[in-house]
């Protein structure tokens, strides 16, 4: 039996005629079992494989990218634990209808049912109907199951957050794809009319979204079927799906902390990678920019003083440019930056400085290095001792510059890298002439 064989069977009971099934909503699982791709959540000793066999489930978050199975696991949840499954979207729903699934809920629960609330996109919810969910969760009115693709401790507020276990679903990888094509197949009971290239291809431009596959498919099963097409004729025949990528979700400080963690490894072949990765997301090249300049100070700093007029310069070109020109900018920045000498040094005295003033507060700077403009400042004996280091043997006075009474702390510890090294040769030749200079004072 074909898909359209299956399509005309399931007929309206009402109406007599015949209902398009898409393939997707054919194929969903109709036990936790079947389901493709989250073994290590749903395994026996897994955290809803455990909470099934106890019998019991509490609110959950269900966290994943789309099309990981995340509505078919709620549906899936109240199936096995009898609950009634009440499904809502967080972007069409208000207060109005979460207080009606309440009332529903609570006639359920007064007859010893209870209510799944699967809220889908539960990170669109705002602070008012987030905290209108806290008292039905608390008496047990309803177990919500929210569901999300945003990272649920950004997105939901800490109250809610605290009565949920967030579940995070995987997204799904080639073996897992690869199932759902030989499942199709074995409920269609009909090899799919392309070659092993082609399957893959289609695995491929899914992008780890098990629903994008299925939609792919089922544009493979109006084709002619007296033909076994291959990958060339699948990539010419569909579109590559755009790849998952969204400037204002989370996902957009991974792939930039993706670049700096290759960078700062070193590797510039990764570095290129998650940069068009981020390109190819649709993100702008100038927070692109932006963090390769950051990068340079952070991680390569005074190793190499010239990584950031590479970037700077990388941001020029590109303005100048524009995309796509510019964006080899962009990238020779970046390798650049990954086969730099790094060094944390400067970044390390940065933050050990800022703590130093922090905890010293308001303390002034020691009076004979603060000028003395008036003459009652210089009775007073502003700027009396002060030693002008030009004056003084090697054009250095080694006189203290911090407040009274602070000793002299030591953060700006250059590594034997690159510049720094230069740098450590120096530092070590002012603290000789240091401990000289406090010698001769004594």
């Amino acid at each position: 039996m074909n898909l359209f064989e299956q399509q005309d069977d399931a007929t309206e009971p009402e109406t007599g005629k015949a209902k398009t099934r898409p393939l997707a909503d054919l194929l969903r699982p109709q036990a936790i079992e079947e389901v493709i791709g989250q073994d290590k959540l749903l395994a026996g000793d897994g955290p809803l494989g455990s909470m099934l066999a106890a019998g019991k489930i509490s609110s959950l978050i269900l966290w994943g990218p789309t099309g990981v199975g995340k509505t078919t696991i709620g549906r899936l949840l109240a199936m096995k634990t009898d609950f009634h499954f009440e499904q809502i979207s967080a972007i069409f729903s208000g207060v109005a209808d979460l207080k009606r699934a309440f009332q529903a809920a609570r006639g359920r629960h007064r007859r010893g049912q209870g209510t799944l609330l699967f809220i889908d996109e539960i990170h669109r919810f705002n602070k008012t109907q987030l905290d209108a969910l806290l008292p039905v969760m608390e008496d047990g009115t309803v177990t919500v199951c929210g569901a999300t693709t945003e990272n649920p401790s950004f997105s939901v507020n800490r109250a809610v957050l605290s009565r949920c276990q967030v579940m995070v679903l995987e997204r799904l990888d080639e073996r897992a794809l690869s199932a759902i094509i030989a499942r199709t197949e074995r409920v269609l009971d009909s090899p799919l009319p392309l070659d092993d290239e082609a399957k893959e291809l289609l695995c491929a431009m899914a992008d780890g979204d098990g629903r994008a596959l299925l939609n792919l498919v089922e544009s493979t099963l109006t084709w002619p079927r007296d033909h076994i097409y291959s990958a060339k004729e699948v990539a010419n025949r569909l579109t590559q799906r755009a790849a998952q990528y969204d400037r204002a979700s989370d996902g957009h400080y991974s792939i930039a902390s993706a670049i700096q963690k290759s960078i700062r490894g070193s590797d510039p072949e990764a570095a290129i990678y998650w940069v068009h990765r981020a390109l190819e997301g649709g993100e702008d090249p100038r927070f692109i920019l932006r963090r390769l300049t950051m990068i340079a100070w952070e991680d390569v700093g005074l190793a190499d003083p010239e990584a950031s007029r590479i970037c700077l310069s990388a941001w020029d070109t590109f303005e100048k440019l524009g995309s796509p020109e510019g964006d080899l900018a962009v990238s020779q920045a970046a390798i650049y930056l990954a086969l730099a000498p790094k060094s944390n040094a400067g970044y390390l005295a940065h933050k050990a400085a800022r703590a130093d003033a922090k905890i010293s507060g308001s303390a002034p700077p020691p009076m004979h290095i603060v000028n003395a403009p008036t003459a009652m400042m210089k009775n007073l004996g502003y700027g009396e001792g002060y030693q002008y280091d030009h004056d003084a043997p090697d054009g250095f006075s080694g006189q203290v510059f911090f407040p009274d009474g602070m000793a002299r702390p030591q953060h700006y510890l250059p590594v034997e890298r690159g510049f720094e090294r230069e740098l450590s040769k120096r530092v070590r030749y002012f603290e000789k002439l240091r401990k000289v200079r406090n010698s001769e004072g004594g």
